[in-house]
């Protein structure tokens, strides 16, 4: 097994002094020298979600060698090894249960992040400052503030990023059809947009247990306030379910990021409102309801977390409702409309995966770039605070910050107080 011996002191001022030594290979590429035929790929994290990306993704997709995996548990980590090395038949694939050294893998080009929410923007951070490309899964941040700052960091640095919101490359191309609909103008005005989605996070309550051997329990936590092990936080071994950190907001979003940066983000698609956000955010007008929370954009359309699973735009025309498996409209023949070659045609890769890959290649930006990510997740983390804080809230989404109104009054100062939290020593975000 390849390990790197580096400490995380000496990687970060590798990478803070001189950039261009982690510089990925594909660079020498458009500088004259022949392309390298294959993009290496480290796989960080290697829980469902990450096993479900290297099996179905990057161990299959033409253009990809993963040359190593990264995860905190023992067992999950050297089942990734054991099975890159089945698919390649050899020995060869490296395995770290620190991001950092796998950054300092020689000839590493880019990176898969499949870690809980809390770690998205560290790991982010130190994968650009590494010269890598990146792909992240959704929700891309636990905070507002980390939004803002990886779309910065990873546009400083150059990279070509891909967040994990499949929905605009996959599924039937249903969600294409849905947006290219809307954004022709096939309902009408848009009024408001439902999604469907779960809960919002809560906080943490769950008891310690024992710490058995095998999990980095410190790594696990991260940049978030320390606590005692929990196996709902991170179950042993390879299980087969998605754990349960989804549900607290020390980690993550709860239900309503979970599947709701997926269709968050496509409502900001048929919108074209990818690079911006809405300016308003509204509570329920139940102080205990789960759902109803709403943001607003300028032009007045509402955008509402609560209705059917998926998303239904309502127009002054008509309807149109899609989710995974299914999309209609009201009135029917919305969906039987052909778009003339004047109209709006949304891109169709092949897949998600194949797009980053072709940008890897000709240093373009993916369907689902850095800021769309951000915008998206920005939607997950405005809606929580409404169900966290039962205010309206006023919102800047050029500058990342709350404004003072007279919806917002004097809570400006605290509001911005909210945009990230009080981290552990030697995770900030600069």
């Amino acid at each position: 097994m390849n390990e790197s011996h580096l400490t995380r002191r000496e990687v970060l001022a590798a990478a803070a002094i001189a950039p261009v030594v982690w510089s990925n290979p594909l660079r020498r590429w458009h500088q004259g020298v022949s392309p390298i035929q294959q993009v290496a790929v480290g796989l960080i994290g290697i829980g469902i979600r990450g096993r479900n990306l290297m099996n179905g993704a990057f161990l299959r997709q033409d253009g990809f060698r993963v040359v190593a995996v990264c995860d905190v548990d023992r067992s999950r980590r050297m089942g990734g090894k054991r099975r890159v090395d089945e698919k390649y038949a050899n020995t060869d694939c490296a395995a770290y249960s620190d991001h950092l050294d796998l950054l300092a893998h020689k000839g590493l080009d880019a990176v898969v992040i499949a870690t809980p929410d809390h770690w998205h923007a560290n790991q982010i951070i130190d994968s650009a400052r590494a010269g890598m490309d990146i792909y992240c899964e959704k929700p891309l941040t636990l905070t507002l503030r980390e939004a803002q700052v990886v779309v910065e960091v990873v546009r400083k640095h150059d990279r070509v990023f891909q967040t994990g919101s499949q929905q605009r490359t996959e599924f039937g191309k249903r969600f294409v059809r849905a947006c290219e609909h809307v954004r022709n103008g096939h309902i009408g005005r848009v009024l408001n947009v439902n999604v469907g989605v779960g809960d919002p996070a809560r906080p943490c309550d769950l008891k310690g247990e024992k710490l058995e051997s095998g999990l980095d329990w410190d790594r696990w936590q991260g940049p978030v306030p320390a606590r005692e092990y929990s196996s709902v936080l991170s179950p042993r071994g390879l299980h087969g379910h998605y754990p349960q950190w989804r549900a607290y907001q020390e980690y993550a979003g709860g239900g309503l990021a979970d599947m709701g940066a997926h269709h968050f983000d496509i409502a900001q698609w048929g919108l074209g409102r990818d690079g911006s956000g809405p300016i308003l955010v509204l509570p329920p007008e139940d102080p205990k309801a789960l759902r109803g929370a709403t943001v607003v954009y300028e032009d007045g359309v509402r955008l509402t977390h609560g209705g059917p699973s998926g998303l239904t735009f309502i127009g002054e025309s008509g309807m149109l409702h899609v989710d995974r498996d299914r999309i209609s409209s009201v009135p029917g023949e919305i969906l039987e409309r052909v778009l003339t070659k004047d109209e709006e045609h949304l891109p169709r890769p092949a897949n998600h995966a194949a797009d980053w890959l072709e940008c890897i290649h000709s240093r373009n930006r993916p369907i689902c770039d850095v800021e769309i990510g951000a915008g998206s997740v920005a939607i997950c983390h405005l809606l929580n605070m409404a169900y966290r804080h039962r205010r309206p809230l006023e919102w800047d989404p050029v500058h990342w910050r709350f404004v003072e109104s007279a919806r917002g009054g004097e809570g400006k100062f605290a509001a911005n107080a909210w945009l990230d939290y009080e981290r552990r020593t030697g995770y900030d975000l600069q």
